[in-house]
């Protein structure tokens, strides 16, 4: 019962403080879950986020599902699951009636747009740090290079690139044997 206490409250810590979303989420996941708790790797957190990208629901919630089970099973990933959707469940719920009254104050406005800059380079500091061991060898620099690439140019569903990224490292991996 405390792994999965200590589960819920994990989770509903990096809940209440997350604003962004899924990839927001992504540099706090890596600090607490990785570096933190030791319940996973760098290398899980980025398959767990790939598998998240192409299961229904929101990345983020699956991603605390996924580590929940890892951590306590079934009954873990519920814990986690609980844990990072409450915060939001109870802000959203106090916030829906507010927000309409100030969301057009100026000061609001700003305090987003200073928000989201703070989102994005914490996104980049986290896909900095996971690119540092997703990128191994020539191989996976060569499917970074075309998924970034077709990313750019193509407006393809990332399941798409989930699953091609996956069937290029069985192939390329079968090659090389």
């Amino acid at each position: 019962m405390k792994k999965l206490i200590e589960l819920f409250i994990t989770f509903a810590k990096m809940g209440a403080v997350t604003f962004g979303g899924g990839y927001a989420m992504l540099p706090i996941l890596q600090r607490e879950i990785v570096e933190n708790k030791k319940w996973g790797t760098d290398e899980e957190l980025a398959d767990y986020y790939a598998i998240g990208q192409c299961t229904p629901g929101v990345i983020a919630v699956n991603v605390a599902t996924f580590i929940g089970r890892k951590v306590a099973g079934n009954i873990g990933g519920i814990f986690a699951t609980v844990g990072i959707v409450f915060p939001s469940l109870i802000i959203i719920t106090l916030l829906a009636g507010v927000i309409q009254i100030y969301s057009s104050l100026e000061w609001v406005k700003h305090a987003f747009a200073g928000i989201r800059v703070c989102v994005c380079i914490l996104i980049f500091n986290a896909v900095i740090k996971l690119f540092s061991k997703a990128i191994i060898d020539k191989k996976t620099l060569g499917i970074y290079i075309l998924v970034l690439a077709g990313s750019i140019m193509f407006n393809i569903s990332p399941v798409i690139f989930v699953i091609l990224a996956g069937l290029s490292g069985i192939v390329l991996k079968a090659v090389s044997k």
